[in-house]
């Protein structure tokens, strides 16, 4: 007799491949708005405890208040077990069957038995009520996304991050380290935890590490990384690790987080962390382990690294399943 949970699963696939495909042939592609966009009704699931959250020590009128509400919460996920490690990871609604393979690989909440590892998918609000519902259902069923009122778009990918910190500081405060990632990467597990983060050290305070770019704006209008200089006048910008992958330690997430609500808002993410991080005189540690790029997949080329870019729901259960299963070989 198939089980609940089970036959939930079946439904919310069938229901997201029957939405995306109603999507693609009767909808236009919905223009995102910026964060002044017109807040959304709260839904049933917004959580009443959280509509303000105060941390010590902050400024009187910030900057930037991110005076976003919780519209799908997991409030109690570090309550009985504190965390290891908490993985966040930035997604949109459309993107369920990366979401599915990363549940199903090495977002896996169950890989390590002696350590507890949260996963967690990051999301604004779509424009489309429809895709809204579908992750309402995915949440009802797996109880690992999160969700804030803002306009889901590419943006408001630092809004998202930024949800994500306060998450940790708010609801898990006792992790060791944090890991934040996007929905398109392969990450090596065992040499993210046992190599890099080593369980049976000391746990580190205010460290921060990734693959470390030093550059600058880019004032070409046409670029996808285009920044305005009446934005970002200077002509460098702080060192900051590609958004594609980072690892922190859980204290920073809280001071990022503050740091945030005074620090002019910039629409790359992971530039406006290094900002952030510059304000804090917390500077990153390069690890060429981190790949901001793909590559193509070999046995021996993927157990030297951390992280791998643009990697599709399907290679990742291929890279998974081969390097699962062939651990007794060697390079």
């Amino acid at each position: 007799m198939p089980s609940k949970v089970s036959c939930l699963y079946v439904l919310t696939v069938v229901c997201w491949a029957s939405a995306l495909w109603y999507l693609s042939i009767s909808r236009p592609t919905s223009s995102y708005v910026s964060q002044l966009s017109v807040p959304a009704r709260k839904t049933a699931k917004a959580q009443k405890s959280n509509a303000t959250t105060t941390f010590g020590n902050i400024r009187t009128r910030p900057l930037n208040p991110h005076a976003f509400d919780f519209i799908i919460n997991e409030p109690k996920k570090c309550e009985t077990n504190v965390p290891f490690l908490v993985i966040l990871i930035t997604t949109t609604h459309k993107e369920f069957n990366a979401r599915q393979a990363i549940r199903e690989t090495w977002g896996d909440e169950s890989t390590f038995s002696d350590l507890r590892i949260i996963t967690l998918f990051l999301l604004g609000r779509s424009t489309d009520a429809v895709l809204n519902q579908m992750v309402e259902q995915e949440s009802e069923i797996f109880h690992d996304i999160v969700v804030e009122d803002f306009i889901d778009s590419y943006h408001n990918l630092t809004l998202k991050t930024l949800m994500g910190m306060r998450w940790v500081a708010t609801f898990c405060n006792q992790a060791k380290y944090v890991m934040k990632t996007d929905s398109d990467i392969f990450v090596n597990m065992d040499n993210l935890v046992y190599k890099l983060l080593k369980p049976a050290t000391k746990p580190r305070r205010r460290y921060f590490t990734g693959y470390v770019i030093n550059g600058g704006p880019i004032r070409d209008m046409r670029s996808k990384w285009y920044m305005p200089r009446d934005l970002y006048p200077e002509s460098k910008y702080p060192p900051f690790c590609s958004g594609t992958g980072y690892v922190f330690s859980a204290d920073v997430a809280e001071l990022i987080y503050k740091t945030s609500l005074h620090t002019r808002l910039l629409h790359l993410e992971d530039v406006y962390v290094g900002v952030c991080l510059r304000k804090l005189a917390i500077h990153p540690y390069q690890n060429s382990g981190f790949n901001h790029w793909k590559m193509a997949y070999s046995l021996c080329r993927y157990r030297r690294v951390i992280t791998v870019h643009q990697i599709s729901p399907e290679e990742m259960h291929r890279i998974w399943n081969d390097m699962t299963s062939k651990k007794h070989l060697k390079c």
